[in-house]
């Protein structure tokens, strides 16, 4: 009989914690005394059943915090780049202990709507030109995202591919030490690709 893991998906485990904490940014102090700051490592398990379970900032049950708090941590932490930091070690524990396969790789896009998506979106051509956003992502061979590119709906593939490998996270082997193979839909045949 399977037996449930203690912890659920979304709640970080200690183990875990241990190694995200060291990439935090610090605190910014505060300008007025007032209740101590909530904790780091349970603001993040709020935003992590965020992802995980889709609901609305104040839909977030109030274990995690108030929704303003989370959210505003959010922001403080996208801003620093600290979701960026934890992929990037992520990716570079998994290369080290599992390896990354980098002899093929996958890049494809999707496009999302997006109503209240701001100056970053675009008129998506498939859904009546409402508006919406375009994710192109490159994986490794074992599907592990590399990079991610976003930009409005109305932008082709083909226009997002430089942009994607540009901003692959980590370092990429040269061709040198073996041959690298892309895998691409037809969205991506043209021949300036």
């Amino acid at each position: 009989m399977a037996t449930r893991k203690n912890v659920p998906d979304y709640e970080i485990s200690n183990e875990l914690w241990n190694k995200i904490k060291p990439l935090l940014p610090l605190p910014k102090p505060k300008k007025k005394p007032g209740r101590p700051r909530k904790d780091d490592k349970r603001i993040l398990s709020g935003i992590f059943y965020l992802l995980r379970t889709g609901c609305q900032w104040k839909s977030l049950p109030r274990f995690y915090g108030a929704p303003s708090t989370v959210h505003d941590r959010f922001q403080e932490w996208q801003k620093s780049g600290f979701f960026e930091n934890m992929w990037q070690a992520g990716l570079m524990e998994y290369d080290t202990k599992n390896g990354l396969e980098w002899e093929w790789q996958a890049i494809d896009g999707a496009m999302t709507k997006a109503p209240l998506g701001g100056s970053g979106t675009g008129a998506n051509p498939t859904d009546r030109g409402k508006t919406g956003t375009k994710r192109s992502i490159l994986t490794d061979g074992k599907g592990m995202p590399l990079s991610v590119t976003v930009d409005g709906a109305n932008r082709h593939d083909k226009k997002l591919v430089k942009e994607t490998f540009d901003s692959i996270i980590i370092k990429r082997p040269s061709t040198d030490e073996g041959i690298q193979n892309v895998c691409m839909d037809k969205g991506y045949d043209f021949p300036d690709i």
